[in-house]
């Protein structure tokens, strides 16, 4: 009961930090004009958009930084809050923020215009970043590599868990990356997903994942209350690269990332929307399994309203969360 209540109270002290700092952000940011480029093949009613301030992936970022390594500080004190592990996902949350900030520049101001960076310079520049925490995980934090749902025994994956690990980082950072679609869909779906894997967390005597976590859902809910339809402010691949990286390390920190496809449901099922729209095009010669993909688009065009597509996937993420917790306490 005592760690659920430091993690709640630390959930909302990254809210109370997103919420002050998200004004001011958002004042920068037009300032600069970092405003949203929308895709002209996107939904008619996404052009209202434009200019929409992005890179808002910054109101997270920031508190959950400040909230982290300040309780890290304390350590020193002799009081053990948030333990050094969690430094890992922060670095990481901040690599793939680095990454997604750069790629969220060269669509607005850079040579790239509305485009941004490479696609093959970003995948493989998140390999990289993937493998080297992969390592990390493996051979310095000594994290526990699977966990079969319903059995307390830990498998050892040896020489294959580093690139299944870098694997699960760089998928879930585009997965994520793809859900970043409508105002506030993101947002609630990696709150989902955060608290699912926070409470599996403290449930394993993981303390310091757990808070981590739900330090991330209150700086989440900050966002939201700017992101909320209709959007005030984009996170941008700065926060979308970034949390899905993150979320696919704590995964992998807990053991239980073969949970991922139920705890992240919305973000995996637009990776597969993505992946059979390419493949039914090119084998039909043109033709489209979806009106659009990724999956939120398609239901968009079939007349969900945006509110709707929103809350519907995020109740079904609920679900499936839920779902996803029980498995891992069996």
């Amino acid at each position: 009961m005592k760690e659920t209540s430091l993690a709640i109270a630390l959930s909302g002290l990254g809210f109370v930090l997103a919420v002050i700092w998200g004004s001011p952000l958002i004042r920068i940011l037009k300032h600069f004009r970092l405003g949203k480029m929308i895709r002209v093949e996107g939904p008619d009613s996404h052009i209202t958009k434009m200019g929409t301030p992005t890179m808002g992936g910054l109101m997270i970022l920031i508190p959950v930084a400040a909230v982290t390594l300040l309780l890290n500080a304390v350590d020193l004190l002799g009081v053990n809050v948030m333990g050094q592990s969690v430094l890992l996902p922060l670095a990481v949350m901040f690599t793939y923020g680095l990454l997604g900030a750069i790629d969220d520049w060269e669509g607005i101001r850079g040579p790239r215009k509305g485009l941004g960076m490479r696609a093959r310079t970003k995948f493989f520049i998140q390999v990289i970043l993937a493998v080297i925490t992969a390592f990390v995980l493996k051979n310095v934090l000594f994290v526990p590599q699977l966990y079969w749902p319903g059995l307390n025994v830990v498998i050892d994956l040896g020489p294959w868990y580093i690139p299944i690990a870098a694997f699960i980082i760089v998928l879930m950072s585009n997965a994520v990356n793809l859900t970043d679609g409508l105002d506030g869909l993101a947002g609630l779906i990696s709150v989902t997903a955060f608290a699912s894997y926070g409470a599996i967390a403290l449930m394993q005597g993981n303390l310091f994942v757990g808070r981590f976590c739900f330090t991330i859902v209150g700086a989440l809910f900050g966002y939201l209350w700017f992101n909320v339809h209709p959007a005030m402010l984009f996170m941008g691949d700065l926060g979308s690269l970034s949390l899905g990286a993150v979320l696919g390390v704590v995964a992998l920190m807990t053991g239980q990332w073969l949970l991922l496809p139920l705890v992240a449901v919305i973000p995996i099922s637009n990776v597969v929307s993505d992946v059979l729209q390419v493949m039914y095009f090119k084998y039909t010669k043109g033709k489209r399994l979806f009106k659009m993909a990724p999956l939120h688009h398609h239901f968009e065009l079939i007349g969900w309203s945006e509110t709707q597509v929103v809350q519907r996937f995020w109740l079904i993420s609920l679900l499936f969360g839920i779902f996803g917790i029980a498995i891992a306490i069996a």
